[in-house]
């Protein structure tokens, strides 16, 4: 039996795939054989003697799993990591989060009427400057300093 390379070559650029996805039937390896022209092949393929073999694709199961688990917060340490911390989240994001935390539990606590409106203004302005580092810091100062009122 002969070699099928020229027939596998041709059968390739016909189905316009690799040779690697060329299948050719193992019982009719001799009518293959005799094939010579592009012809010749077009009509075994037609036959389906020779076929394209589906393309294989990588399956994206564990990727998934992997991301479902970054969400959940794992598979963050400092061997996974690759850039720096403010690369990773820029100083200006985590100063809007903050500063929008903030700002919200201010606002709850002056439409419950526990903070003036002048308190609300003054606060406001220093959470705008910087001076509180958290909701936990801000609320701290506010007990400290009298300003928070109960019910």
């Amino acid at each position: 039996m002969a070699t099928l390379l020229s027939q596998k070559r041709l059968a390739a650029d016909i189905l316009k795939v690799g040779e690697s996805r060329v299948w050719m039937d193992p019982k009719s390896l001799d009518d293959i054989s005799e094939a010579v022209t592009r012809d010749d092949i077009r009509k075994l393929i037609k036959r389906n003697v020779i076929q394209k073999k589906p393309s294989k694709g990588n399956s994206r199961a564990r990727i998934r799993k992997a991301e479902a688990q970054r969400k959940k917060g794992r598979r963050k340490g400092q061997g996974s990591r690759k850039g720096t911390r403010n690369a990773r989240e820029p100083r200006k994001t985590r100063w809007v989060k903050t500063v929008r935390a903030m700002r919200n539990v201010l606002k709850e606590l002056r439409d419950s009427n526990k903070i003036s409106r002048k308190d609300y203004r003054a606060y406001y302005k220093r959470i705008k400057g910087g001076t509180f580092r958290s909701k936990g810091d801000l609320l701290l100062h506010m007990k400290e300093a009298g300003v928070l009122r109960e019910g």
